[in-house]
């Protein structure tokens, strides 16, 4: 296994409130060059029933994030993998949160998409003081919930802040 570093920056802007963690981008991210690439992957689809909006290309996420002050990134900075698979990933370098949440004071929150994420998070930055909630991920290998549950759960945590 090689070490891969994470090719994107945050989408973040200086008025993000939430900030979603995922962890390490899957290969189709790495592939299309942009989070949640994955065509099976529910992340996308979960905010576009949130908000009602139609997400189809990469300039149009990034600019419903930023409008609805929600910004994205992954905790893994670094790691060695086979696979996308979360279970898979080894040696993980976290990025640095807490100067990101330094330079970016108005972010109240974190939300996990997945137990992986919020496990490196409690790992390294647990004595941060900011709320955080683990949501279900929305990758297609997470099956054990119906999508119209990891759907309201994401609903009960991301406010539509229009």
């Amino acid at each position: 296994m090689k070490t891969e570093s994470h090719p994107f920056d945050p989408i973040i802007n200086s008025d993000s409130e939430i900030l979603i963690l995922g962890t390490f981008p899957s290969l189709d991210s790495f592939k299309y060059q942009f989070y949640y690439a994955h065509k099976r992957n529910q992340f996308w689809k979960i905010l576009s029933d949130i908000f009602n909006v139609t997400l189809e290309d990469d300039k149009t996420k990034v600019d419903f994030l930023l409008k609805n002050r929600i910004a994205l990134w992954d905790i893994i900075q670094s790691c060695e993998r086979k696979n996308s698979a979360d279970s898979n990933l080894k040696n993980i370098i976290p990025q640095d949160i807490a100067t990101l949440l330094i330079n970016y004071p108005k972010i109240q929150k974190i939300l996990f998409t997945g137990k992986k994420s919020e496990e490196i998070y409690m790992k390294y930055f647990k004595d941060l003081a900011i709320d955080t909630v683990s949501l279900p991920s929305p990758s297609p290998a997470y099956a054990a919930m119906r999508y119209e549950q990891k759907l309201q759960i994401y609903k009960d945590h991301i406010a539509v802040t229009n």
